[in-house]
């Protein structure tokens, strides 16, 4: 986990965005330019576009016709194949070629709360569709991962045999073991944030003329809840790898909360109001605290007057990242970051802005004034302009001038830690790539990865702002689902928040100048 250590946001008097380079076109297309929205802020609507393209590149299974990331290719077609079920689908949740089940629920849950509470950015921008699609391909493989009420499949792939291996996933011959928890060996944490997941794409999918896939995904996240809530145990001991830490209280309260907001059933509220408590200063794919108690918070401004312990919860994480807070517990640096270590920043930083922008749209349709610290108060308007700085040091307004952002600006990292990216596609090197190979000649060169994967966010810089941009350096250059997610919602926000919408440029161009 990285630190806590808040940064000083600097504001600079222009931004040093140059093109955002490397998009297929939105639904409508778009022409070439310089990837400025203005001459204040990056071209946010870009950076959207790719930030939901990257889904694209991390998708396992049989691509679709429609596929734009065109340097994959089909892979593990045969997972669940074992125990007689299909598994086929869903995302690699980063550079390896694994698929875990808690993070990738994790991210569809982000993904759909980005498009419920940002559905006018996203629609306006052209990108509604592309991320509709996203959501529902983690989607599906939630549904396909639950074969009983009392099973759910939470890893496909060894993944100590992966991390030995650098290939491709279409060249992949590791073995793709099969973890699940049940009744006998439960995961609250897993199965709670798999319920949450499914209950907020609902929320997506509920309006569509078809009610078919809806009605799946809240029949499953019911069943999901009731298997977390009945059958109590941690995925600690459960699990091989993105084991919880935080415990499952934190996912039964996030899962109820998307489950109220899906139903408005009773007992979920019942639930929520029956266990405020619990916090933390970091949103992540352990960690729900944060997130539980911005939905509840919602709930309680709406007139849930008896949520109103959610809403504390949610000022203490206020207070814990905002500069000039009164928290003495927080070290201040120039630089903009809000979570530096030397540990992977973005994924903290990336959630928690999405966060900050969610209360600072909320407190302002309620007009519920500001958010006090023991040194400061904090307006709406406030929290929004520190949360749009975030997003535009991720774009590129940072002490080392580049983008975190594949194919986002002219200076972006080129050798990220991504085994599919970083080796020739199969389309261009048909033959196959063994693991030995992989180590050997792809790994540790210093050339720029073969294919370019747009939009994928990286770990980020160290506790200094430096980025060494090293293949080798997965800390600081590896991608996740997990952080595009949130940043999906936060680049949405902020896009509103300029009310300036730059093109989105052929991704030709990005392909043509590495």
């Amino acid at each position: 986990m990285a630190s806590m250590a808040v940064k000083m946001w600097v504001l600079m008097a222009l931004m040093m965005m140059c093109a955002g380079v490397g998009l297929g076109a939105p639904d409508g297309g778009a022409a070439a330019g310089d990837g400025l929205g203005s001459l204040s802020s990056p071209n946010y609507n870009d950076a959207l576009a790719k930030a939901i393209m990257f889904f694209e590149g991390q998708r396992s299974g049989r691509l679709p016709a429609n596929q734009r990331v065109e340097w994959r290719g089909d892979s593990a077609l045969n997972d669940g194949q074992a125990e007689n079920v299909n598994l086929t689908g869903g995302y690699y949740d980063a550079g390896d070629n694994v698929k875990f089940g808690f993070p990738m629920a994790f991210s569809v849950t982000l993904l759909s709360w980005s498009a419920i509470e940002y559905r006018d950015e996203v629609a306006a921008a052209g990108q509604l569709r592309y991320l509709r699609s996203a959501i529902q391909w983690g989607a599906d493989f939630l549904l396909r991962a639950h074969t009983s009420p009392t099973t759910l499949y939470t890893q496909v792939g060894d993944g100590n045999a992966d991390h030995q291996c650098w290939e491709r996933p279409e060249d992949m011959d590791t073995p793709r073991t099969l973890y699940k928890i049940t009744r006998s060996s439960p995961g609250s944490e897993a199965a709670g944030e798999a319920a949450a997941a499914l209950a907020a794409a609902y929320l997506v999918f509920r309006d569509d003329r078809d009610k078919t896939f809806a009605t799946q995904l809240l029949a499953a996240s019911r069943s999901l809840f009731d298997f977390a809530n009945n059958y109590r145990g941690s995925f600690q001991s459960s699990c091989p790898f993105y084991c919880s830490y935080s415990g499952f209280q934190d996912e039964l309260l996030w899962a109820s909360a998307w489950l109220y907001r899906a139903t408005r059933d009773r007992k979920y509220l019942d639930f929520l109001q029956n266990n405020q408590g619990g916090s933390s200063n970091m949103f992540s794919w352990d960690n729900k605290y944060p997130g539980a108690q911005m939905l509840a918070t919602q709930e309680y401004l709406a007139g849930r007057t008896e949520l109103v312990g959610y809403k504390r919860g949610l000022d203490s994480f206020v207070c814990a990242v905002m500069p000039n807070s009164g928290n003495t517990q927080i070290r201040t640096t120039p630089g903009g970051l809000l979570f530096t270590s030397d540990s992977v920043n973005m994924q903290y930083t990336a959630t928690a802005t999405l966060l900050l922008f969610i209360y600072s749209k909320t407190l302002s349709s309620s007009g519920s004034g500001t958010v006090r610290c023991s040194g400061a108060s904090f307006s709406p308007d406030q929290i929004s302009s520190f949360a749009a700085s975030q997003v535009d040091y991720i774009l590129g307004d940072n002490p080392m001038g580049m983008s975190y952002m594949v194919g986002f600006s002219s200076k972006f990292p080129k050798r990220i830690h991504h085994r599919g990216s970083s080796i020739p596609s199969i389309k261009v090197l048909p033959r196959k790539v063994t693991c030995n190979e992989g180590f050997s000649s792809w790994l540790p060169t210093s050339n720029p990865n073969p294919n370019i994967h747009v939009g994928a966010i990286v770990g980020g810089p160290d506790g200094n702002d430096q980025f060494p941009d090293n293949r080798g350096d997965s800390t600081h250059s590896e991608p996740a689902t997990y952080i595009n997610a949130a940043f999906v919602g936060a680049c949405a926000a902020a896009l509103g928040q300029n009310h300036v919408q730059g093109h989105v440029d052929d991704i030709a161009s990005v392909i043509s100048s590495n």
